[in-house]
């Protein structure tokens, strides 16, 4: 029926109008309430430049670019002539300084000490039979029947091989009790400077040969076999498989909802039917400016938070860069979000 007053027509017009605007409004709280959100960002996926820990000559490279590779599997090696010259030095100088702690540590050969004995027994002999010839000569001094320089040599002699005796029994001792305790230690300290320095050549050679730190895809190979390397000289550039995140940016107003452990859904434009699945990992403390290669509805020039959404089910189809629409699942249980 049509309303003949124009100003009664205008006003419930108005009156519609109003509940309209009211209606979306719920709407749209509504929405926000079941966590409806849509994010906008870019694959983000770690590298990492691989080389030598050690210089040398590059032997030979076992991958190339576009190549799959797994943690742990070689890539390259250098030339490990050199180095395994080093190593066989180093074990050299080890053995002989073990040989010669096990020997300070062990002592005297029992030879040695028995011709010590020996000694000491010669030369208390020596001494025996130099104190007999002084008491002869004692008795015959000033009689006159020996010259006085007989007596004074007898003398000399007794002294004489009582210094010697006295000498060979403190070798005999010195034999016995082994050696310093100051010289084992200096040969323990030898010994274990050569096992660091047969442990760092090990390493070294193992430095020669790369392996790869974790699973991914060679983006570059910066040399070729010959070159010669100084240590940490780029070699490849690896794309790793694991993480796979996405970098997006939200409002002020969103991060209520954008919580560290929140459920999202990924979407790409090779395959918008079939999203990835993923969670709310980090979101910063920080706020910047939108960066302008993120394709967002709103105003590129406000400010905004990053987050970071690990994805849970990678695949190779997900590449550095790729943009990616984020969109926040319901919370489990919400019965008005699936009506």
């Amino acid at each position: 029926m049509a309303i003949a007053n124009p100003r009664l027509r205008n006003t419930l017009v108005a009156a519609a109008a109003v509940m309209a605007v009211v209606l979306i409004a719920v709407t749209v709280a509504r929405k926000r309430d079941q966590g409806e959100l849509t994010l906008y960002g870019n694959v983000d996926i770690r590298e990492v430049t691989l080389g030598f820990r050690v210089a040398g000559r590059l032997a030979s490279l076992a991958v190339d670019e576009g190549d799959v590779v797994t943690a742990g599997q070689e890539l390259g090696r250098l030339d490990l002539t050199p180095i395994q010259l080093e190593l066989d030095e180093a074990r050299a100088n080890a053995a002989t300084s073990a040989a010669r702690l096990a020997l300070l540590r062990s002592g005297y050969r029992r030879e040695d000490v028995e011709q010590a004995r020996a000694t000491v027994a010669e030369r208390l002999a020596a001494l025996t039979n130099a104190e007999q010839n002084l008491a002869r000569q004692q008795e015959l001094h000033g009689t006159g029947a020996v010259p006085a320089r007989a007596y004074d040599e007898a003398l000399a002699a007794r002294d004489q091989s009582r210094a010697r005796l006295a000498a060979a029994e403190q070798a005999l001792a010195e034999l016995r009790s082994g050696y310093r305790q100051q010289e084992i230690a200096e040969a323990d300290a030898n010994h274990a400077r050569a096992e660091a320095s047969a442990a760092q050549a090990r390493q070294r050679l193992s430095d020669a040969v790369l392996l790869a730190p974790a699973d991914g895809v060679v983006l570059t190979r910066t040399v070729e076999p010959g070159a010669i390397l100084a240590a940490g000289s780029p070699v490849f550039t690896l794309s790793l498989r694991n993480p796979v995140w996405a970098r997006v940016y939200v409002a002020e107003p969103d991060l209520g909802r954008v919580l560290p452990g929140r459920s999202v859904l990924l979407y790409t434009d090779s395959r918008p039917g079939r999203p990835y699945h993923g969670q709310v990992g980090f979101v910063s403390p920080t706020a910047e400016f939108t960066p302008k290669n993120v394709e967002t509805p709103e105003l590129r020039t406000a400010l905004v938070y990053r987050a970071r959404i690990v994805v849970s089910d990678p695949d190779p189809a997900l590449r550095q860069g790729m943009p990616v629409t984020v969109r926040l699942e319901a919370p489990a249980g919400d019965s008005a979000g699936a009506r």
